[in-house]
């Protein structure tokens, strides 16, 4: 997939057909709207194209954002994946805020980026004011096609509610609007080593902003997208079964102010991973995290941990 941050051309030579949006999640309702932005784009011709934000528009409009479900990186993981050809990231500065949709629509959409259709979601609006909506772009003389709201179990989908669904610790509900599993993106970076002296080696994953669900232990799979130097391993689709842990140590860190980290070991993988991009997918809780009495303790409690997994994962 291409990855532009210059709007300024050069257009693909038979035009694109542009879907616009934060898309946080690519969840069901994004994915609706990209699988229709590919059939256009084949029933054309044209360059299937996602304009999509650096950054989201509410820290600038309100002076604060939400834990994304899917940092920058980890959405354009997810359009190549869905088949997007080229994605245009902007950066929603003041002066893209007060770009008028009428302005934004000509210089950039058409004239920068080709388009030649519209592919939009039910709620999409863009431009000053939000005054970019279908019937706007319309009335510009260009074609816009608008994908309705998608519901699971007769409740829409959105980032919102998968962002409670996941803060709640509630990944089937998660999963359902998503539709694959509750999962972080990040960078694996040095610890303390603490599960190596334990038998049971961590990678310590720093999520770049993603939320996370609520402490505890967790199963799950790890992908091992990137190595330390960003180039895409050849293996990044393959699977790793593993452990995870969210929250703050309290049997190694008794007392301490420390704050949560997300880790996981991985069942049957021998290997450094430092510096590496990786994606851990959540399938289903274990347990809570807790104090033990001793190391001990909690060496026979992780043993029993990583043997439920092998099961629950058929590992």
């Amino acid at each position: 997939m291409n990855v532009r941050r210059d709007w300024r051309g050069p257009a693909p030579a038979a035009g694109a057909v542009v879907s616009i949006g934060v898309f946080d999640g690519v969840h069901l309702g994004h994915q609706a709207i990209l699988a229709a932005n590919l059939a256009r784009a084949r029933q054309l011709g044209a360059t299937p194209t996602v304009v999509t934000f650096d950054g989201h528009p509410k820290q600038l409009l309100l002076g604060r954002a939400p834990r994304t479900l899917t940092s920058l990186g980890h959405r354009l993981e997810l359009f190549a994946a869905a088949g997007i050809e080229q994605t245009v990231v902007l950066e929603f500065d003041a002066a893209l805020r007060e770009l008028s949709a009428e302005r934004f629509a000509r210089e950039v959409l058409v004239a920068g980026l080709g388009a030649r259709a519209f592919v939009l979601g039910f709620d999409s609006k863009f431009g000053r004011d939000r005054r970019g909506t279908p019937e706007l772009l319309r009335a510009l003389g260009l074609e816009v096609e608008v994908v309705g709201q998608v519901l699971v179990g007769q409740h829409a989908v959105s980032s919102t509610a998968i962002r409670e669904a996941v803060e709640l610790g509630d990944l089937e509900r998660a999963r359902a609007m998503l539709g694959r599993p509750v999962s972080v993106l990040g960078e694996v970076v040095r610890g303390a080593a603490l599960g190596r002296e334990l038998g049971f080696p961590t990678a310590n994953i720093d999520p770049h902003h993603e939320l996370e669900p609520p402490s505890g232990v967790y199963y799950g799979h790890l992908r091992i997208v990137a190595g330390p130097g960003g180039e895409r391993r050849a293996d990044a689709e393959r699977l790793w079964p593993a452990v995870a842990n969210i929250g703050t140590r309290p049997t190694v860190s008794p007392g301490l102010p420390e704050r949560q980290r997300l880790e996981a070991h991985l069942l049957g993988f021998q290997g450094d991973l430092y510096g590496s991009t990786v994606e851990l997918q959540f399938l289903g809780r274990l347990r809570d995290e807790q104090r033990f009495p001793s190391v001990g303790a909690l060496k026979a409690q992780i043993a029993a941990d990583v043997a439920r997994a092998r099961e629950l994962l058929g590992a």
